[in-house]
C-alpha cells in the first residue's frame, strides 16, 4: 500500500469517527440554545466565505475582475427580491459583458 493510500484510509477512518462522535456522545439531548444558534448560522457564514474566496482570489492573490461586477449585480438583484434564476442570469450576463469589454 502506497503512502498516499495509507493517508487516505487513515483520514477516512478519522473523519468517520469524528462525525460519529456527536450523535454517540450527545444522543437525544438538545443542544444549549447558544450552541444551537451558532449551528443554525454556520451554513450561511460558510457559503458567504466561499463566495468571497471564489470571487476575489486567483491562486494566492487578491484579484478584482469581472466576477466582482457579477457579484455586485447579483447582490443588488437579491436586495430587490428578484427571482433566483433571474439573479443567476443577470450575474452571468454582467460577468460575460465585462469580460467582453475588457
Amino acid at each position: 500500500m502506497s503512502a498516499a493510500t495509507t493517508v487516505l484510509v487513515l483520514l477516512t477512518i478519522g473523519i468517520f469517527a469524528f462525525k460519529s462522535a456527536g450523535p454517540l456522545f450527545i444522543g437525544a439531548r438538545p443542544l444549549p440554545p447558544r450552541v444551537q444558534n451558532l449551528v443554525d448560522l454556520l451554513p450561511a457564514a460558510l457559503l458567504a466565505a466561499l463566495v468571497v474566496v471564489s470571487t476575489f482570489s486567483a491562486g494566492q492573490s487578491i484579484v478584482i475582475d469581472a466576477r466582482v461586477a457579477g457579484m455586485v449585480v447579483a447582490a443588488l438583484a437579491l436586495w430587490r427580491r428578484v427571482p433566483f434564476v433571474l439573479v443567476i442570469i443577470l450575474a452571468s450576463a454582467t460577468t460575460a459583458l465585462v469580460r467582453q469589454l475588457a
